[in-house]
């Protein structure tokens, strides 16, 4: 799991009852969900602490909706964060950390924020090999992806563990690394969402290029460059209608 410079954005304010307003680009994808994961840390670390949930929550959604990037997972996590903030609560990790992987496999590595390997089913969390400066493009085809679907389509056993070296002396040895192994849900995905071919295709077109993949169970794909230029001009060529294209870096720590 590495992170991104791109996000959701998550405020709080206090207030006498629990509420959650969200805006944003992508924010109709979450209209009329009474379950969403924000209020879901918020009522849990309430609960944990012994005290009613209380605070205003605004959240503007930048980030597609179950497009295969952790954005609800790191709103959980971000949510998690800010109520210990605003309530003046501070859970021992050990506590906070059982309450994300409550709240979903991904919540503990958005909680740490920090790039690593993941183990079990989310809770096994490893120090990443060290990311060397790298430029990433993100594309989303526009569509919705289940993660449960993508799950239930697939069949066999998964890859192995990969060897990882400890780190990478620039972001070619890392892509040249990553090009022998592959992402076991990409094949059920694409079967769900053709449309992930294209956009994988549409990355790989690009000059400057060295890597494609697709994230997670999708449908987001990205694409590993070396100059900032590069991911700046791939970024503009597959912008296509109705598909969401980003453009930055990694963080690295």
């Amino acid at each position: 799991m590495a992170f991104a410079d791109c996000g959701d954005v998550l405020c709080a304010s206090d207030a006498g009852d629990l509420s959650l307003t969200i805006a944003g680009p992508f924010a109709g994808g979450l209209a009329g969900e009474s379950d969403n994961l924000v209020l879901r840390a918020a009522e849990a670390l309430a609960a944990e602490a012994g005290m009613p949930a209380h605070a205003k929550l605004v959240l503007e959604k930048h980030l597609p909706v179950a497009s295969g990037i952790g954005g609800g997972s790191a709103d959980a996590a971000a949510t998690l964060r800010l109520m210990c903030r605003l309530w003046r609560i501070a859970p021992d990790p050990a506590t906070l950390d059982r309450l994300a992987l409550r709240l979903g496999a991904d919540v503990p590595v958005c909680l740490s924020s920090r790039p690593a390997r993941m183990g079990g089913v989310g809770e096994r969390l490893e120090p990443a090999p060290a990311l060397p400066p790298c430029s990433v493009l993100l594309v989303n085809p526009g569509i919705a992806v289940a993660t449960a679907a993508v799950f239930g389509a697939r069949s066999g056993p998964f890859s192995t563990r990969a060897s990882l070296p400890a780190g990478w002396p620039d972001v070619a040895a890392m892509a040249a690394d990553l090009a022998a192994l592959a992402n076991d849900l990409e094949a059920p995905a694409r079967g769900l969402c053709p449309a992930i071919g294209d956009a994988l295709a549409a990355i790989a077109a690009q000059p400057g290029c060295l890597l494609a993949r697709m994230s997670g169970s999708g449908a987001t794909c990205f694409g590993l460059f070396a100059e900032p230029a590069a991911v700046e001009h791939a970024a503009g060529a597959t912008a296509r209608a109705g598909w969401w294209v980003w453009a930055g870096g990694l963080r690295r720590n």
